[in-house]
């Protein structure tokens, strides 16, 4: 990306799924990242907004899915974005619900 972007501007959000929390377990986190940005990026911002030391990270971009509403007979597509899950070294944690 051509602009400077702020840490918070890259991490927009955890994701809380059964899936997600089994993986919080094996100190695995995922979180809802902005497009566009990559691992260099996603490993500084984790490491700035949480003060730990990110291990690995791995990315993924999640497709659009075509939605239709029933009454109006709306069509159209839901957004696409991109997924990181980031690995802490060990006795790091994050608190996802604080």
């Amino acid at each position: 990306m051509g602009k400077l972007l702020h840490a918070e501007d890259i991490i927009l959000a955890p994701l809380l799924t059964e899936e997600t929390w089994g993986m919080m377990e094996k100190n695995k986190y995922t979180f809802r990242v902005a497009l566009g940005v990559n691992k260099v990026q996603i490993r500084k911002a984790v490491e700035e907004i949480f003060k730990v030391k990110v291990n690995k990270v791995w990315t993924a971009n999640v497709k659009s899915k075509p939605r239709r509403e029933r009454l109006n007979q709306m069509h159209g597509h839901t957004s696409r974005w991109h997924k990181a899950i980031v690995q802490l070294a060990p006795g790091d944690r994050i608190d996802v619900m604080g």
